[in-house]
């Protein structure tokens, strides 16, 4: 653990224990995603809460107002418990680590369950609510960086994508007649009415489910703009692969909801929606770009193929309503670039699996003679089957998990876990490789080691959403 991080973790607990009046009984870092924030879960007994370190004070002031008007507004998002007076710290509520994206029933072949269909609908009814209603009082100066989606913020996100991904994929363009585009598409958008709250990133990884109920996080981007722009984030978000046709259905129920509820004018509405789409995606493949080609993070990596076929999809079916030739010329050498498309091969077919192990049996076989990947040697951490009330239990036992989880040992040992497979994984990926196996074993295959596997099946789903197994050698044969 770094000194910054400890010193930060020393002060949500300090703010936990002045909130809650008890002394934690662990903290535990949260796998970071795209941004420079970090969230620790804190637990003491039956009380828990997510402490958030963030150097971007506006931005955490931003979070804090909007979330504090929201639930005045009966909008599902975290309860505040405490911020700390540095500006740099907070405590709201744990929602748990179900979100939208985890939700997604779909098997091999993306076959969408009622139940997943049915909750798109709810969130989009909820989006509609909130941008109609979540605007209304909504002190706009907060907002951060800008109070509004206006022409300006349209050609920051254009400018984004042209640094960050058009020139990283190497696509040529005419660098004059492609700004000359970019101004053109950005007073088209300023057109349309922004009298609403804007999400920003309105997208399935910011929705939580939390006891049978949708909340909504990461919204401190928020700002005044126009309706189109969060529809297109839900509906054409890359990582979800949503079918086409779908898209189009869920479409026509936000488009119900908003006209039927608010008296929007669905007609207008639909007039400027697909170039709303279409800088929806732009923006997100600037990030894609700057995490991904530019970072080298597989979690924005595997983004890329899914944003292609979107890109594909909307220049194909949708008129955007203006002449933009040099951008759209630039889109479509885009959208058949052969690395980009080598890209999306290798992260179709890569297959991890991971499995738990008793030494005493020995290594697991690979049954895919790849004969890659890691064995970790989980006997030298804390063993939970030397006490008699866990013998007869294993690594999936809430005790044991406890037990396991307040060891600080056990959780400096998966940190170092994880950023070795992480970058194996990446490397494995990009060489085009289809297989590898992560084992962990202990002295009986019960404990340490199937927490320690599970603990990594986790991470990986979360944080790199690639095809994983996981199985329990000792304790799925007994």
């Amino acid at each position: 653990m770094s000194v910054k991080d400890e010193l930060t973790q020393q002060t949500l607990s300090s703010d936990f224990q002045s909130w809650s009046g008890q002394i934690p009984d662990s903290i535990t870092a949260l796998p970071l995603s795209g941004s420079y924030r970090h969230y620790y879960r804190i637990i003491s007994g039956n009380t828990r809460a997510i402490g958030a370190s963030n150097p971007d004070i506006k931005e955490n002031k931003a979070f804090l107002a909007f979330s504090r008007h929201f639930a005045k507004k009966g909008i599902a998002v975290p309860e505040i418990y405490s911020e700390n007076k540095d500006g740099h710290h907070y405590l709201l509520q744990d929602l748990g680590d179900k979100t939208l994206i985890d939700f997604l029933a779909f098997d091999n072949k993306r076959e969408f369950t009622k139940k997943v269909i049915e909750t798109y609908q709810q969130a989009l009814s909820d989006l509609a609510f909130i941008q109609v209603e979540g605007i209304q009082g909504l002190d706009i100066c907060a907002c951060y960086p800008r109070p509004e989606f206006d022409e300006q913020s349209v050609l920051w996100d254009l400018n984004y994508f042209k640094h960050y991904f058009l020139k990283f994929a190497k696509v040529p363009f005419d660098e004059q007649f492609l700004e000359d585009d970019f101004r053109k598409f950005a007073q088209f958008l300023a057109q349309v009415p922004r009298n609403y709250f804007l999400f920003r990133d309105f997208q399935s990884r910011n929705i939580m489910l939390h006891n049978d109920k949708l909340y909504y996080i990461d919204y401190q981007g928020g700002r005044k703009g126009a309706l189109q722009y969060d529809v297109a984030s839900i509906l054409f978000e890359s990582k979800t692969f949503l079918p086409f046709e779908l898209r189009e259905e869920l479409l026509a129920h936000y488009t119900n909801v908003i006209g039927r509820k608010y008296a929007v004018s669905v007609k207008d509405f639909l007039k400027y929606y697909p170039a709303f789409l279409l800088i929806r995606l732009l923006q997100a493949m600037g990030a894609y770009g700057f995490r991904g080609l530019h970072e080298n993070k597989p979690l924005f990596l595997e983004s890329i193929p899914g944003a292609l076929k979107n890109l594909e999809y909307i220049l194909g079916h949708y008129s955007l309503g203006l002449e933009i030739p040099e951008l759209l010329s630039a889109l479509k050498k885009l959208s058949s670039d052969p690395f980009l498309a080598s890209i999306g091969s290798t992260q179709e077919k890569f297959t991890l699996r991971i499995k738990s192990f008793s030494f005493k049996a020995g290594i697991p076989f690979d049954e895919t003679l790849n004969g890659g990947g890691f064995v970790f040697d989980c006997r030298s951490l804390p063993n939970p089957g030397r006490y008699i009330e866990y013998q007869q239990l294993t690594g999936k036992d809430e005790s044991v998990i406890r037990f396991l989880k307040d060891k600080p040992e056990v959780t400096d040992f998966l940190n170092h876990v994880f950023a070795l497979t992480d970058s194996a994984i990446h490397d494995y990926r990009a060489r085009g490789l289809a297989n590898m196996m992560i084992s962990f074993g202990c002295t009986g295959g019960r404990h340490r080691s199937v927490f320690c596997a599970d603990k990594l099946f986790e991470h990986i789903k979360e944080t790199l959403g690639i095809e994983v197994r996981c199985t329990h050698t000792s304790i799925d044969e007994s």
